[in-house]
């Protein structure tokens, strides 16, 4: 594999030259070959996100939508311990919300279409643990290669959150119904090996070989004609583009419950390292 690493700064006259990259701070973006490589850089915070890191990543996505010499794109996290594990509980403990943003908005929702949307394969690079809004990224990823040190779940039910749209119907399109019923009320946390065994994961490599073996497929990738990619994702799309609406309710129904005594609950026990009393705040029954 020859890497050719370059940086979307630097000017040139070709038609496929990158376009610039703004200055992230929660997001590293860089061309390497026909790909770009996005990377939640957040590992103090084992790369949950806030309203910064997921507008950052809108932009880092469309950047890789406009540039003609991008085939294929790579999703990954920094560090060994985590791909992603979703909003940062933390911060919604602490100020209510996922933080300031330029448009004012949490647009995870829109992140979610974008990762469909754009018309170039989305690998998603697992390197550590894949959990919540987090797995919810990598689930939506046209393919998923894992390292065999990831770990898969979701913690939504156990925090006071949920994702009623493509992070569980499109998931038991993956996996099957009762596997995604087992993954949301479980919360459990799953090896590798069984992603794999699943379906939730392409292949498993070592650590050291993860971001080569991404490399590996993008560059295959690059190698097919474009155009037949293009409408070969949007017809694999197309059986589930009803969820789109589907999410946009869900998304609502969660700033409802966040906002709620039982939705706080979670996350005021998370922040506090204490099991929640769930039981003596539902409101419905």
């Amino acid at each position: 594999m020859t890497d050719q690493t370059t940086t979307a700064t630097t000017s040139s006259s070709r038609a496929t030259a990158a376009p610039a990259v703004p200055a992230f701070e929660d997001v590293v973006y860089e061309r390497r070959n026909a790909a770009a490589i996005i990377t939640i850089n957040r590992p103090e915070r084992y790369n949950a996100f806030r309203g910064k890191t997921v507008e950052e990543l809108i932009k880092a996505f469309r950047l890789a939508w406009a540039d003609h010499g991008v085939q294929a794109v790579i999703l990954t996290g920094a560090g060994e311990k985590a791909f992603c594990t979703g909003g940062d509980v933390k911060q919604r403990a602490e100020t209510g919300d996922y933080g300031s943003t330029e448009s004012g908005m949490f647009e995870i929702g829109n992140l979610h279409k974008l990762i469909r949307d754009i018309p170039k394969p989305v690998i998603a690079a697992v390197n550590g643990v894949a959990v919540g809004g987090g797995h919810v990224l990598h689930v939506l990823c046209d393919l998923t290669i894992a390292s065999s040190t990831a770990r898969f779940g979701q913690a939504g039910p156990r925090v006071g959150s949920f994702d009623a749209g493509f992070g569980s119907a499109y998931l038991a399109r993956v996996v099957g119904e009762k596997r995604a019923r087992e993954i949301w009320y479980l919360c459990r946390l799953y090896d590798a090996a069984t992603a794999e065994r699943w379906g939730l994961a392409n292949t498993v490599v070592e650590p050291e070989r993860l971001m080569d073996e991404a490399m590996d497929w993008a560059d295959e990738i690059a190698e097919k004609s474009p155009t037949a990619i293009r409408f070969l994702k949007q017809s694999f799309n197309a059986d589930t583009d009803h969820q789109a609406g589907l999410s946009n309710l869900a998304m609502s129904a969660l700033d409802l419950f966040v906002a709620s005594p039982e939705g706080a609950e979670g996350a005021a026990a998370f922040a506090e390292k204490r099991t929640p009393d769930f039981a003596s705040k539902v409101q419905y029954h």
